[in-house]
């Protein structure tokens, strides 16, 4: 009659058994255990970054920022007007009208100052720097110009007057004296640089921060999504305070550019003067717009469209991000009282969930 009981495993089998066994379950452990956030922040452009990121497939960190300190130098080499050796200072300081060539990024940049140049009926220009110097923004000395140097100073100025071959990747100037300064865009750039390090590395869960400015892309390692905040504009606080809290839902990418009048101005015989100004009168935006937030897809057109938002106020700026689906969040200033609204396209987003 055969036996029931079970063969027996020799030591040496039974210790391989229990090895492999542990081995698998260490793996499985290791398996669920969820990714580790990775943080880098540091200070360039004027301002500061942070970014952090996650992803299953261990990439060092010091490779990454290595790479992004790359990225940076390179804007810094094309893009600072602080540099005077960068492309762009040399574009402004020659007095050429003649075809110089151009990177793919700086003409890029040029056809987005354009349009929206052309969507805003000339209330958006990166050429306006004379104008801030006139009025002493530029070095924080506040001038009050008269009427006649305002006029003479917006001769010297427009985007029109910056020709563009695409299809060469050159361009040329038709003033003289014209200047390009692309901050108005300089942060929302930037972080479409960054954001390209980490998907060049196949990451598309991170949150880049530049200058308060950012790009949202997936979710957190836990699986719950990314929140963030759109700063209170207040002027009697130096420290940034949470006006709103919004969570991301669109796992595709969300960008988020804030422009606001109310870190920077002037007040002369008790009228106060904002830093935004509107290159067709030449002069300081009167509205009571000040802080326009608006959440896109392209860090670069959004933070130009910020700050186009505020230099249109509110009534004009709701009418063009209607005409244009833009999803921007306006925050008014009434006396003492903020009031905020949202554009039709924010009002309706399933992208992005606002919090009280």
């Amino acid at each position: 009659m055969p036996s029931s009981s079970q063969p027996k495993l020799s030591p040496t089998k039974a210790l391989l058994s229990l090895l492999i066994g542990v081995a698998i379950i260490f793996a499985v452990l290791q398996y669920r255990r969820p990714a580790q956030l990775q943080k880098v922040e540091g200070y360039a452009q004027g301002t500061t970054y942070h970014i952090s990121w996650w992803s299953e497939k261990v990439i060092p960190t010091q490779d990454i920022e290595q790479q992004f300190n790359t990225a940076l130098a390179q804007i810094d080499a094309e893009f600072s007007t602080y540099r005077d050796d960068s492309y762009i200072s040399k574009f402004n300081h020659s007095s050429s009208t003649d075809w110089q060539a151009a990177s793919a990024d700086f003409l890029q940049l040029l056809t987005i100052a354009k349009e929206i140049n052309h969507k805003t009926g000339g209330c958006y220009d990166p050429t306006i720097g004379p104008l801030f110097n006139l009025w002493g923004f530029q070095k924080d000395k506040f001038n009050l110009p008269s009427a006649a140097d305002i006029e003479a100073t917006q001769a010297e100025i427009g985007i029109d007057k910056v020709e563009m071959d695409s299809a060469g990747q050159r361009i040329r100037k038709t003033l003289p004296g014209l200047q390009l300064n692309f901050s108005s865009m300089g942060e929302g750039y930037s972080i479409s640089k960054l954001s390209a390090v980490l998907e060049r590395h196949n990451i598309s869960n991170y949150l880049v921060e530049f200058g308060g400015d950012m790009k949202i892309r997936g979710h957190k390692p836990d699986g719950k999504k990314w929140r963030i905040a759109i700063d209170r504009p207040d002027r009697k606080d130096s420290e940034r305070q949470p006006y709103s809290i919004i969570t991301i839902n669109d796992e595709t990418g969300v960008t988020l550019d804030t422009s606001g009048t109310y870190r920077h101005h002037f007040d002369e015989n008790g009228k106060e003067y904002s830093h935004i100004l509107d290159p067709r009168t030449g002069a300081p935006v009167t509205h009571n717009l000040v802080s326009a937030s608006v959440f896109g897809k392209d860090p670069r057109v959004s933070d130009a469209w910020a700050t186009a938002m505020l230099c249109l106020g509110p009534d004009a700026g709701q009418s063009i991000a209607k005409e244009q689906q833009l999803e921007v969040f306006f925050i008014e200033q009434r006396q003492d009282t903020f009031h905020n609204a949202q554009s039709a396209a924010l009002a309706t987003s399933k992208r992005v969930s606002f919090e009280n």
